[in-house]
């Protein structure tokens, strides 16, 4: 009994630890392909209710580890579309038509652009893929939000990430 119980813990941790590698990594390709200031997951731990859990920065200075969004911005509206696969790529949060709320939200992370892709799992939103540009405005290329979109789905096809 004591063996089993050890051996469900250690396979759990060694699973964690394969996709926490995995997540690292794409999220660091991310960033120094896009060359983008930040890169970062944000993980749906409850319906739209999450918090950035992995991330790959520029610069310490910028690090958003552990935040966690506005609730009543992200609301089932926009949850609904990004569940649809759609991918969202803004150039300048200070033109862009966007909700006040999530405005001033973005501000508050250092944003001025950013493109965000989901990443769907058995037919859920489980968390979306988020390419944050500080410096500036950023036109995003066709070839960006592709790279963006395909790095979701490979995330999302892994079994490592795949809730069990």
């Amino acid at each position: 009994m004591f063996d089993d119980n050890l051996q469900i813990i250690l396979d759990r941790l060694c699973h964690n630890l394969k996709r926490d590698v995995l997540v690292q990594e794409n999220l660091h390709d991310i960033r120094i392909t896009l060359d983008v200031d930040r890169a970062v997951l944000y993980y749906f731990y409850r319906e739209w209710s999450g918090r950035v859990t992995c991330e790959s920065v520029k610069s310490r200075d910028l690090s958003i580890f552990g935040s966690t969004g506005p609730d009543d911005c992200f609301n089932s509206e926009y949850a609904h579309l990004y569940k649809g696969g759609r991918v969202k790529a803004i150039a300048d949060i200070e033109t862009e038509p966007i909700n006040i709320c999530h405005r001033d939200f973005l501000r508050s992370l250092k944003i001025r652009a950013n493109l965000i892709a989901p990443v769907l799992t058995n037919g859920r939103l489980w968390g979306l893929l988020i390419a944050h540009h500080c410096s500036g405005p950023r036109t995003w290329l066709l070839s960006d939000i592709e790279f963006m979109e395909k790095k979701a789905k490979a995330m999302a096809m892994s079994p490592t990430i795949i809730d069990r």
